[in-house]
């Protein structure tokens, strides 16, 4: 998906910095929102992993991060936790070039990062080395699901499955908490600082849970049938979590499902972290 100018003239100029100082390529899967002990198996699949991380000039050289993402994104269970994983990671394998893929909340968390150098003496050295950040289905305005539940109304059973209920990434990721951290402690949105390094949005924009649908089953149906019915409490334009107005309030729009999913499919808030409809291939090519 390169196509777009901006995207190309990026990928051109990184290419050619990569190649004069022979680079050593990584890539880093952030999970999202959760307590993650074992995210391969439980939040992204083998399968996903396996197929992006074979575009590496060496394959090994990838990781997934399993860090304690039910905390505010500035702790140290979340991004302390993060920057000491891909610490770990850049150091063990030599890495000069990566590649991070966020999952939802966990582009909060790396977007904190980003926009905070000196919070972290960590920090700086892998911004140093991270090219791109792809944030699929990033909560960067966060959504009104997090409103109702942290309200504690009659949704909160239901929408436990997705968020975890009241934890204080939850809470974090309010709209109008989400407005006021976007204001005053991150880079990224509308009217403040950019982020030192490119932080490329895909949108999920719709959920299918018919049964005469195949797209319905990439990624479990159970699942797509919960997003449908939480889609309710958002727009027209959502993923059945987030709204897309939120996933690119940050950074700059990368692409939106139906430009770019065979057949023109949607991908609903859980299909973005799945093999489902050529996004693997798509990220694998663009490593």
């Amino acid at each position: 998906m390169k196509r777009f100018a901006g995207r190309l003239l990026a990928g051109f100029a990184l290419t050619a910095a990569a190649l004069s100082a022979s680079a050593n390529t990584g890539v880093a899967f952030v999970h999202g929102t959760g307590n993650q002990t074992n995210a391969l198996a439980d939040y992204w699949t083998a399968d996903m992993v396996n197929s992006v991380r074979q575009g590496l000039p060496n394959s090994a050289d990838y990781t997934v991060i399993n860090c304690e993402f039910e905390r505010y994104m500035w702790e140290a269970g979340a991004a302390g936790c993060l920057a000491g994983q891909l610490t770990s990671f850049i150091n063990a394998r030599g890495i000069t070039d990566l590649v991070v893929i966020t999952h939802s909340n966990g582009g909060n968390v790396m977007r904190w990062i980003l926009s905070n150098p000196t919070f972290d003496s960590r920090y700086p050295d892998i911004i140093s080395k991270i090219r791109w950040v792809n944030a699929l289905a990033p909560s960067s305005a966060g959504t009104p699901l997090a409103n109702a539940v942290t309200a504690g109304n009659v949704f909160e059973q239901s929408l436990g499955w997705l968020l975890g209920y009241a934890s204080d990434a939850v809470k974090m990721q309010q709209t109008h908490w989400m407005a006021q951290y976007n204001a005053q402690n991150l880079y990224g949105t509308a009217g403040r600082p950019a982020l030192p390094k490119g932080f490329w949005s895909v949108t999920g924009s719709n959920v299918r849970s018919a049964l005469w649908t195949s797209n319905s089953f990439c990624g479990g149906y159970q699942y797509q049938v919960g997003l449908t019915i939480t889609q309710a409490w958002l727009n027209s334009c959502s993923d059945g979590f987030l709204e897309c107005s939120s996933q690119q309030a940050a950074g700059t729009p990368w692409f939106t499902d139906t430009q770019a999913m065979s057949n023109g499919y949607y991908l609903s808030h859980h299909q973005s972290r799945r093999q489902c409809f050529g996004l693997d291939v798509i990220l694998r090519n663009d490593i």
